[in-house]
């Protein structure tokens, strides 16, 4: 029998994080951990990095679990065979939701005597909960981006509050707490996927009984695919040469992120998450991400030397149009190229918006 822990969260709230870290504790307790990783697109930033952690891991492209079902299962049986797992964490697509229904219910029903699927977890940036509450309270009109972060939330077993140690203790606290209000079926906890601080809570969550499975999303989904489409999906590789002996690649990946940053600034254009990767010689790379326009960018690993030569890739998800978004990125990649003595060769990018969610099958509550 093997254990599968399904992630949900929106863009950017440090589901990979969590996954990695959730997945080294898992193996320090002696589980055989696997994870899965998801997306709209393809060429994922975040599968290197999971793979320069863990040994066991596979990706679901061109799609959320919901509407790439079949592959999902494909995915979970190929590496319980041939790494011998017990236990399988996935993390969503980020504009993903209705899981409940659509992923944790049929994998119950028809893999129920091979698998027991633990409480659903939502995954919450708490300054992009706060940005939404703040919203809220001045009256504005609820966003289809804000609809579908609520739909997350309110189909979560599980409400894990990631990245703690950004926020003052006290607004913590109070953030969780009106998240035990607003949620009573859910069981809330906080933490720190970078740091490891109180990472324990969040396991022992995955323990407990599923609290809010016979939730029944009140969800329109005309509106859920409108907040889908209003990200721009962007995937993009780069060849990069130094002018000079070597290059930074921390600091090429850095200076376009914070290009794209100010750019998404000015033109308020909300920032899901943008992700950089720069593989340079041996397997060393470095990888940035950021998910608030006007911020600085996260590092997440350094590349340990300078290098002649290495290969980028770019992942953005941004609330704008494709092409306005392929545009932004270029300008900051010449901004990089200058600053870091880079000459640099892209392919085309691959840009889109998601398509209308389709899932493969959508499960009520057992008795409903």
């Amino acid at each position: 029998m093997i254990t599968f822990i399904p992630l949900t969260g929106f863009l950017g709230a440090g589901k990979t994080t969590t996954m990695t870290a959730a997945a080294l504790a898992l193996q320090e307790q002696g589980r055989k951990v696997a994870v899965i990783t998801n997306d709209q697109g393809v060429e994922l930033v975040d599968t290197k990095l999971v793979r320069s952690k863990l040994d066991s891991v596979a990706e679901v492209t061109g799609g959320c679990f919901c509407c790439k079902f079949e592959d999902l299962v494909e995915a979970i049986v190929a590496l319980v065979a041939s790494d011998s797992v017990d236990t399988v964490i996935a993390e969503a697509v980020g504009s993903c939701t209705d899981l409940q229904a659509t992923v944790v219910r049929p994998l119950r029903q028809y893999y129920g005597d091979d698998m027991v699927v633990a409480p659903l977890t939502t995954v919450v940036d708490p300054l992009r909960h706060l940005a939404f509450a703040r919203a809220a309270e001045r009256g504005e009109p609820e966003s289809d981006l804000s609809y579908l972060f609520r739909q997350q939330v309110t189909e979560a077993d599980v409400i894990a509050v990631n990245k703690l140690d950004t926020i003052k203790a006290d607004r913590a606290e109070e953030l969780l707490a009106s998240l035990r209000t607003s949620n009573p079926k859910a069981t809330v906890v906080g933490y720190s996927a970078t740091t490891g601080a109180h990472l324990e809570a969040l396991l022992d969550a995955w323990q407990a009984p599923a609290t809010n499975e016979d939730v029944v999303l009140d969800i329109d989904y005309d509106r859920y695919a409108a907040a889908e489409a209003q990200l721009a999906w962007m995937n993009q590789e780069l060849d990069l040469t130094a002018a000079g002996e070597g290059f930074d690649a921390t600091a090429w990946a850095r200076k376009v992120l914070q290009e794209l940053s100010v750019w998404a600034a000015e033109h308020d254009a909300v920032i899901g998450h943008a992700k950089i990767t720069v593989e340079i010689a041996d397997g060393d790379f470095a990888k940035l991400s950021l998910t608030e326009s006007g911020a600085q960018p996260t590092l997440d690993r350094a590349a340990d030397a300078h290098a002649p030569a290495g290969r980028a890739v770019v992942n953005a998800r941004v609330a704008c149009e494709p092409d306005v978004l392929d545009a932004a990125v270029t300008e900051a990649v010449k901004a990089a190229d200058l600053a870091t003595a880079v000459t640099s060769s892209a392919t085309t990018p691959v840009s889109f918006k998601p398509s209308y969610p389709r899932p493969v099958h959508r499960l009520a509550p057992a008795g409903a």
